[in-house]
Order: C-alpha cells, then sequence, then structure tokens
C-alpha cells in the first residue's frame, strides 16, 4: 500500500462517515486527500495522520471521537494490520508485510518514473541562475550557483513544471569595459589598470583575441590606436571568455535553454517600454529632474531612480525591464537565484513585481545563497592561480571532480554558508557523503551481478509478505518517502532535501545488507526460493530509487567502485 493509496482510504472513511451521520460535516468539507507521514519513532507504526484534529471543530466534537471512528473503520480495509490512537487524536496505522512490501515491485516497474509527479503541473517557470559576468572564470559562488540551480530545474520538472534555464549574459557596463582595458594591457605587456583585471585567464585571452583577430586576416590589435584597440579586445574577449565559461558549465553538466544578453534590453527599447507602462500605471514620478519610482508603496526602503537626470538608465532599469520581458514571454513564475552580496536586491525586486501588478514571492522569486569556502590539509584555499584572486568551477573540479562537486555543493540548504573539506571530498570512505551514496548504488548493481550468476531472478517469484524484517520495513518505509521528498523539494526550492534522502536510504540500505540472515543471494549448498528473489526485488527498488535521486542532483549513479 503506498501513501497516496492510504490517503484514499482514510478520504473514503471520512466520507462514510459524513454519508451515515456519524461525522457532522458537509460533503464537500471531506478532504479528497489526507496527508500522512512517517512517525519519527518507528513503533509508532507506518504512518501517521491529524486530520481528526484538523476536522473536530468544523465537525462540532472532539479530535479523539473522530480518530477512534476512523480507527473502526480502517480496521478492515486490506492491507492495514493495525490502527492506533495516539494522544488527542492522532491515528497510527501500521501496514501488513505484504501491503507495505508491495511498494517493491511497484518502484521497480515505475523505473526512472518512481517520484516523478505533478504538483508543479502547469506551470511554466523561467529559471535564472549563475549568470556570471563574462570577465572571468565562475568563481566558487557562482558554481554553488550551477549545482543548486540545475538541480533544482531538474526537481521542478520532475514534478511537473515547464522549466526554461536561464543566463543573464552581462555584456552592458562599466565592468566589459574594464575587461577590455585589461585585455590590451595585458597585451601590450603592461601592468593591468588599478580598476581591471588579474589573473594569468586575462593573458591567455589576450593572447586568444591577437590569434584570432590575425588568423581572421585582421591587424594584430595591438597596433590599433587605443580606441580602436579596445574595441577588439572588448568584442573578442567576452566572446571568448564566455565561450570558456559555457564549456566549463557544460562539461560541469549543466546547459542553459537561454543566454540573455544585457545588451538587447537597450538596444531594443525594452527598457523604454518598461517604465513607459510603469509610467502609465501611476507608478512613476519625477524629482530633480530625474524619474522614480515609487518602490517604498510595496514595501521597499525608499523610492528609487529609475532615469538619472542626465537622461542616462539606473541600473535598475534592466532589471525592471527584464523582469517584464521574462513575464511577457509567458513564464508563470520567475526565479532568480543570487550570491550573499545581493540581499539588498530583494526588497527593491519584489516592488517592482507588485508595481507590475504581479504577486511578490509567487510570480516573482529570489534565493539567496550563502558563501562557500573551501578547506584542504586543514588550511582554507583562497586563491586560484589562473584567476588570480578566487577558487574557480576548473579548480574545483580538478580538485575533486564533477559529482564530489555536484553533490557536495547541493546536499546543503543555500540558506547556510558551507565548508567544502577537498581531502574529504577524494576519500573512499563512509565519512564522504557522495561515495557513501554513490557506493550504495554500486552495491546494489554488484547483488544484481551475482544474483544472475547464481541464478536468482526477479521474474520467477515475489512474496511481499516475506519482507518481514525490521531493516527490511524501515527500508521499505524510506522508498515510499521519495515521491514526496522530491515534491516538497520543489515546493520549497530546496533540491538538498533530495541529497540529504539519499544518504539516509543509503544508511537503511547498508544496514540491511549487513543482516546476515536478510540475504538476496543463497548459501552454495541452499536452494534458491521465493525468499531471495523477494530480496531481489527490494534490492532492485533501492537501486533505482537511488539512481533517480541521483539523477536529480546531476550526480552518476556508477554500477562499480
Amino acid at each position: 500500500m503506498t501513501p497516496d493509496e492510504l490517503s484514499e482510504a482514510l478520504s473514503a472513511a471520512l466520507a462514510a462517515a459524513v454519508a451515515d451521520g456519524t461525522l457532522a460535516l458537509p460533503a464537500d468539507a471531506v478532504p479528497a486527500s489526507v496527508h500522512v507521514e512517517r512517525p519519527r519513532q518507528r513503533e509508532h507504526g507506518d504512518w501517521a495522520t491529524n486530520v481528526a484534529l484538523q476536522l473536530a471543530k468544523k465537525a462540532g466534537t472532539t479530535p479523539r471521537a473522530i480518530a477512534e471512528d476512523l480507527a473502526a473503520r480502517l480496521a478492515s480495509t486490506s492491507g492495514i494490520r493495525s490502527v492506533d490512537v495516539a494522544g488527542p487524536g492522532f491515528l497510527n496505522i501500521t501496514l501488513d508485510a505484504a501491503a507495505a512490501g508491495e511498494l517493491a515491485r511497484t518502484v521497480v516497474e515505475a523505473g526512472p518514473a518512481y517520484g516523478r509527479g505533478e504538483s508543479e503541473s502547469g506551470k511554466r517557470v523561467n529559471l535564472e541562475f549563475v549568470s556570471a559576468n563574462p570577465t572571468g572564470p565562475i568563481h566558487i559562488g557562482g558554481v554553488r550557483w550551477a549545482a543548486v540551480g540545475d538541480s533544482l530545474a531538474r526537481v521542478l520538472e520532475a514534478s511537473g513544471a515547464d522549466v526554461t534555464r536561464e543566463y543573464y549574459f552581462n555584456d552592458h557596463g562599466a565592468q566589459i569595459d574594464r575587461f577590455a582595458r585589461s585585455l590590451l594591457a595585458r597585451a601590450r605587456g603592461l601592468e593591468a589598470p588599478e580598476d581591471g583585471y588579474g589573473g594569468e585567464y586575462v593573458s591567455e585571452i589576450a593572447d586568444a583575441v591577437i590569434a584570432d583577430a590575425v588568423a581572421a586576416g585582421e591587424p594584430d590589435p595591438r597596433t590599433l590606436p587605443d580606441a580602436d584597440a579596445q574595441e577588439v579586445f572588448r568584442s573578442r574577449g567576452v566572446d571568448r571568455m564566455f565561450s570558456e565559461i559555457r564549456t566549463a558549465l557544460h562539461d560541469f553538466g549543466v546547459d542553459f535553454d537561454v543566454y540573455f544578453h544585457e545588451d538587447s534590453l537597450h538596444e531594443s527599447g525594452a527598457v523604454d517600454r518598461a517604465v513607459g507602462r510603469l509610467r502609465d500605471a501611476g507608478r512613476m514620478f519625477e524629482r530633480d529632474g530625474a524619474s522614480w519610482l515609487r518602490t517604498s508603496d510595496f514595501g521597499d526602503d525608499k523610492d528609487r531612480v529609475v532615469i538619472k537626470s542626465d537622461g542616462e538608465a539606473a541600473y535598475i532599469a534592466g532589471d525592471i525591464a527584464y523582469y517584464l520581458d521574462k513575464r511577457e514571454r509567458g513564464f508563470d513564475e520567475v526565479i532568480i537565484m543570487l550570491g550573499a552580496d545581493h540581499h539588498g536586491y530583494v526588497g527593491r525586486m519584489m516592488a517592482v513585481c507588485a508595481a507590475f501588478g504581479d504577486t511578490p514571492g509567487e510570480n516573482l522569486q529570489i534565493l539567496i545563497g550563502q558563501l562557500v569556502n573551501l578547506v584542504k590539509d586543514g588550511v582554507p584555499v583562497r586563491m586560484s592561480k589562473r584567476a588570480g584572486t578566487v577558487v574557480t568551477l576548473e579548480d574545483l573540479v580538478d580538485a575533486v571532480g564533477v559529482d564530489a562537486a555536484r553533490y557536495s555543493l547541493a546536499r546543503s540548504s543555500v540558506d547556510s554558508s558551507i565548508d567544502l573539506d577537498l581531502d574529504l571530498l577524494t576519500r573512499a570512505t563512509n565519512e564522504n557523503p557522495v561515495y557513501y551514496v554513490q557506493y550504495a548504488h554500486s552495491r546494489t548493481c554488484a547483488v544484481d551481478r551475482n544474483a544472475a550468476d547464481r541464478d536468482v531472478a526477479r521474474a520467477d517469484g515475489f512474496d511481499p509478505a516475506l519482507l518481514d524484517h525490521a531493516t527490511e520495513a524501515a527500508l521499505i518505509g524510506r522508498l515510499t518517502e521519495f515521491p514526496r521528498i522530491v515534491a516538497q523539494a520543489a515546493e520549497l526550492r530546496e533540491p538538498h532535501r533530495v541529497a540529504r534522502y539519499l544518504e539516509a536510504l543509503a544508511g537503511d540500505y547498508h544496514s540491511w545488507y549487513q543482516q546476515k540472515d536478510r540475504r538476496v543471494l543463497p548459501y552454495p549448498d541452499e536452494d534458491v526460493t521465493d525468499t531471495h528473489r523477494t530480496r531481489l526485488w527490494l534490492n532492485d527498488a533501492v537501486r533505482q530509487v537511488l539512481a533517480n535521486g541521483l539523477g536529480l542532483l546531476g550526480v552518476s549513479a556508477p554500477e562499480r567502485m
């Protein structure tokens, strides 16, 4: 019996109580589904619900009276072994072994679809993440967003959402000019400008720009007048840098559907259109020769200048136009993932959202990620030779590999800073979380291979009642939670919940595997029975869920380690 089936049984029992007059509720007050969850203490049963407490006030009775009536009705339900009423009216439900064990077959037959749902169905989501400026390699903060953002996109898609991954290509503004001046200076053998960019990558990009220009039959840009030379280094340098960024992200397993150029907002007139729309809605006012947006009317700490007194657009003007552009492209929800230094951005953008008549926190959602610290040999890692001042995506992958990097960055809530121990992440021990989960998957695969060698095959028999050991009950219970975990991760925008779930599942599997009387494989002098075949179903169910969960994190599920 799955949680959904149990939920339906509870709803049916409530409907029956209303129909026969036991429960004084209108028929439309009976919930279509009843929330059930795993009790924290295993001895309290397989599932628990507080639905009696939720309905008692409406029904004009006590929670315990409702709970006792439900317990009596559920007692005869096939697959339920016992129902106990606890405290003021909690229901603790224990399934019989056969009903619980049936889930193993359900999981295996569902395959990659197990865990997928429709909780986000019908939503078009624009998910913007990373969006590092094309002035240098992606630093460790951006790497965290690459891992978390892509995992969140996968979780949302698994929950039915139509997700577009978008990268905001910041090719408009002073930082691009500083980058071009830095490239030109390095190309001419000079030090970078005081406000420019350092690191070996600047010299590498500068050399590549020269080579590309010459190969295209153009003059060596170093010989051009400063303004012309700077324009060559700007256009070719930005393209070359961004090409490196895209390659690094692709190698990290992250690809985007849309690369949106900031420059296009200004060239297409999108900024003027957005400002005009706000002006028509009465959200703008003039003061000191500048045009202001009344963001303080929508919770911001002060109003914001959108068009400066010299007629130039302020930085927020591009953000306003970009948000409106996404909404006009048909996205119901716009999710933006930003670094810890962008806290001040949240209030003003939520005010912009409201000024357009949208709902902050729904149509616009902003996630702020905290810092990542790297540690090696017990000492903080603070510098990259190539980048000069920051640790880059390539540095992290070179140190621990893609799987360990992605998993370790996605397994913690973005609300908290994290310390990544590079020594730990390369260690083949249970203390390394990615190794622990991947090893569990490879162990399930080893069991499969050995079962085939010993003629143990799932197709020859399955008796879920044989899965009656405490470790099997714990394992089955954990497997039932996977769809709920995925849906919850999508709803809360917290893909780390999938990683923590996988670690718990791996722990349950290792505990079961170590039970000598729970072997999938018969001893050499033992005949193959349905007991072995049934345990193989459970082994393979675990294998499938581990693979599905790792896939949601963009991490491989190795068959051998």
